[in-house]
């Protein structure tokens, strides 16, 4: 069974998200509809690699990968994978050493990027191959050694959308990173639209979330999966602070044990991402700050006795919202606590220091990649009519990424390492696209 286009969307809509390349390509049931530059007589064609944003930190960046099994929790019921355990895929994006000769880190692994991009090329309306996925630069090197450090550094989580893979955020995380981060960034398995293993296995969204109805049912699974998976991810994090390693072989970069620290841990999501930032900050006190990018705080956002626990708790610690709408099939206002039900309950019950960012030109998907990566692909070629504007509004692309990168370093810097910052005393002329709400 796959998920239909109406489930898919449904769900989309229930989390206030817009349409993205990879929840399109799964609600077209999986049918290929693009062909292969061959096919298209262009075998020869040099595949598109964009460049995402240097970042602006002082350290150069390393990234390696975990692979984490988790032996205490089985794969969800509707994962359709039996009684295996849980397993993840995770990124470890760290200040690195300025010198070795460590290989530049691909955008996406390379089978993974194979699916994504047949996907992709559905609703871009291109040729399989047009795109080089796992050729993006990342501005990172894979395994290069830890940048030395008299202290020990903070570490940031990071969750991504609802499908989304880990990778679509590294303008973020390569930023934090650069400033002297260790950032986590975690797959979601079964539901991710491809999630590659060791070994070249790649796991696919599984037909059985897609089919849980209704809505709100369907998006407390998944987040409650999400949840679930952050805090075993901390406590491996924890483990691998004490100097324990994972039991599943690992090559680990050199100083990367003794670069974390447990006691200053963040975390920052996007969409369902954010839900679950929230939802892990209220059952996990040991996530001391967190940012929730355009993430509704309800299981269904429209119906107002959908809340989230977190949205009726409200949170002790620091929290920053940032959003742009909220929109449906019906209706479209702004997503801030004063229009937003669940955003106007967790503003009430927190007692924590908050802040609300609105950016009205901005759209659900200004807060990943895409607010790069459709500008630069709409210089090559034309795209589908509406499609930029509705997935990343019409907000200047460079400005909002530096705003967005700098509101993101601005609140760790903080909350994790208690230096006062200016940046949210109000409004600033340098991101005149980002309104405070009071």
């Amino acid at each position: 069974m796959r998920m239909s286009r109406r489930q898919l969307l449904g769900g989309l809509a229930a989390t206030g998200a817009a349409v993205t390349l990879t929840s399109v390509a799964i609600a077209n049931g999986g049918e290929d509809t693009s062909r292969s530059r061959a096919e298209r007589g262009r075998p020869d064609t040099e595949p598109v690699r964009l460049e995402l944003p240097r970042p602006t930190g002082p350290h150069p960046v390393g990234v390696t990968e975990l692979h984490l099994v988790d032996r205490t929790r089985r794969q969800p019921g509707w994962s359709g994978a039996g009684k295996q355990f849980r397993e993840l895929m995770a990124g470890v994006w760290y200040p690195a050493a300025r010198d070795g000769d460590a290989p530049a880190a691909p955008y996406m692994a390379p089978r993974a990027a194979a699916v994504f991009g047949a996907g992709a090329a559905k609703i871009l309306k291109l040729e399989r191959g047009d795109i080089d996925w796992a050729g993006f630069t990342t501005h990172a090197r894979t395994g290069a050694d830890v940048a030395p450090g008299r202290t020990r550094r903070p570490v940031v989580l990071h969750a991504p959308g609802m499908y989304n893979e880990r990778a679509l955020d590294t303008t973020a995380v390569t930023e934090l990173a650069s400033h002297g981060y260790v950032v986590v960034t975690v797959d979601a398995p079964y539901e991710a639209h491809a999630v590659e293993f060791p070994g070249g296995r790649v796991v696919e969204p599984a037909p059985g979330l897609g089919a849980i109805e209704p809505v709100a049912r369907r998006n407390k699974a998944a987040l409650d999966v999400r949840v679930a998976d952050i805090r075993f991810v901390l406590d491996r994090v924890k483990a691998l602070a004490r100097g324990r390693t994972p039991k599943e072989p690992h090559s680990l970069p050199r100083g990367l044990a003794a670069a974390l620290d447990a006691s200053r841990i963040g975390m920052f999501g996007h969409s369902l991402g954010g839900m679950a930032t929230a939802e892990a900050m209220r059952l996990d006190r040991r996530i001391r700050a967190g940012v929730n990018l355009d993430g509704p705080l309800g299981y269904d956002w429209a119906d107002p006795g959908q809340l989230l626990p977190v949205a009726r708790t409200g949170l002790d610690r620091p929290f920053l919202q940032m959003g742009a709408w909220l929109t449906t099939d019906d209706s479209r206002r702004p997503h801030t606590h004063r229009h937003s039900p669940s955003w106007r309950a967790m503003w009430r019950n927190s007692t924590g220091w908050k802040r609300d960012l609105w950016t009205e030109a901005a759209g659900h998907n200004s807060f990943t990649d895409y607010q790069t990566v459709l500008p630069g692909l709409a210089e090559r070629f034309t795209l589908p009519d509406g499609l930029t504007a509705n997935m990343i509004g019409g907000v200047d692309p460079r400005r909002f990424t530096a705003s967005r990168r700098a509101y993101l370093t601005a609140f760790f810097e903080q909350h994790l390492h208690g230096r006062h910052q200016r940046l949210f005393d109000g409004p600033s002329p340098r991101h005149p696209d980002v309104r405070f709400i009071d």
